[in-house]
């Protein structure tokens, strides 16, 4: 084993050049997608951290030793890189894999006279490409599932905006399946805005909402009776025929909330609670 990984090393710090000439022209030829000109950088810099990851005495077979610690560093940067890009997973593993022909070539330079040898270097030289391709992969894929997740965060919390209409009136228009992550995001938005702006009445619009199950209606429960202790009144507007049907057949208590078909009728009703009168100029 530590024979191979010697044959490796000699072949990266002898033939260095011409390895990374080979593996330039590979990707090129292969056409590595998004990001050519990065990945033909960056084969100097990885290419040279595996070096010194062999002279630190990292098996070929175990990529998860401290030893490869700097080349796992720069693969995961290169995934995140290219994740960002928008370039999939395969572009990705590409860029590795594509220097499996020049290792083995180099390889059967150095040791053609010696076939058991050379059987043997180029299997475990192929499993530390294949290990580095799949931690390529696995990088990309954490990278993408935590973008995914952020922009999943910002849709939530751009389409759950409170907005002040009015002195001491605030209101929160939903669009959208209403679900327990959408009602967390409201409910903490309404009572920190209550808070800010000390507004006595929150307007919660659900025009906007497609339908309304027991489910949906105990999380505008929920955040009713959030806003009432701390001190605030809350309308539910939007009730459409569909939908107060639809609460009267599941049998959702209501009672002491106030709903309104519109948001202009709530809008009229805070303003009268709240002492506004708004008249027409003659």
């Amino acid at each position: 084993m530590q024979k191979n990984s010697a044959a490796v090393e000699a072949l990266l710090s002898q033939h260095r050049d011409q390895v990374l000439a080979e593996w330039r022209s590979e990707l090129t030829a292969g056409g590595a997608g998004r990001g050519l000109s990065t990945d033909l950088e960056g084969t100097a810099t990885l290419l040279d951290a595996m070096a010194t990851g062999l002279r630190a005495g990292g098996g070929l077979d175990d990529f998860d030793a401290k030893a490869w610690e700097p080349s796992r560093e720069f693969l995961a940067g290169l995934s995140r890189s290219r994740a960002a890009q928008g370039s999939t997973a395969a572009d990705t593993s590409r860029f590795v894999l594509a220097l499996k022909k020049p290792l083995f070539t180099g390889l059967q330079r150095l040791l053609g006279s010696d076939a058991t040898a050379l059987v043997n270097a180029v299997w475990e030289a192929s499993t530390l490409i294949d290990n580095m391709a799949q931690f390529t992969v696995s990088a990309y894929q954490r990278t993408r599932e935590d973008i995914i997740a952020r922009q999943q965060q910002e849709l939530l919390e751009l389409s759950t905006p409170v907005i002040k209409l009015w002195d001491g009136v605030l209101a929160a228009p939903m669009i959208g399946t209403l679900d327990s992550g959408r009602t967390q995001i409201v409910m903490e938005e309404l009572l920190q805005r209550i808070v800010d702006t000390g507004s006595s009445i929150a307007i919660i619009d659900i025009t906007g909402v497609p339908t309304v199950d027991t489910l949906v209606a105990q999380h505008l429960l929920k955040t009713v009776t959030a806003i009432r202790l701390m001190g605030a009144e809350c309308i539910i507007s939007g009730i459409r025929p569909q939908i107060a049907q639809t609460i009267v057949h599941l049998g959702i208590d209501l009672q002491g909330v106030i709903t309104k078909a519109t948001l202009a009728d709530a809008l009229a009703v805070a303003l009268k609670r709240t002492g506004f009168i708004v008249s027409r100029t003659s």
